[in-house]
């Protein structure tokens, strides 16, 4: 493992991986706040339907 490190700069490759996995995390919550399901700012944007236990009027 360590003879890994004599071909890549430490410093570099970790700024390198921090970033990576920092691009992919913004991207993963953008994805996911773009969703109707899973937007945790506005909520679900579901339709509303009238639930009601009483049937409907018949029209005269």
């Amino acid at each position: 493992m360590w003879r890994i490190w004599l071909l890549f700069d430490p410093r570099r490759a970790l700024v390198a991986l921090f970033a990576f996995l920092f691009v992919l995390a913004l991207v993963i919550h953008f994805v996911l706040l773009s969703t109707n399901k899973f937007n945790w700012l506005d909520g679900p944007q579901t339709a509303v339907s009238q639930n009601s236990s009483m049937p409907a009027a018949a029209p005269k």
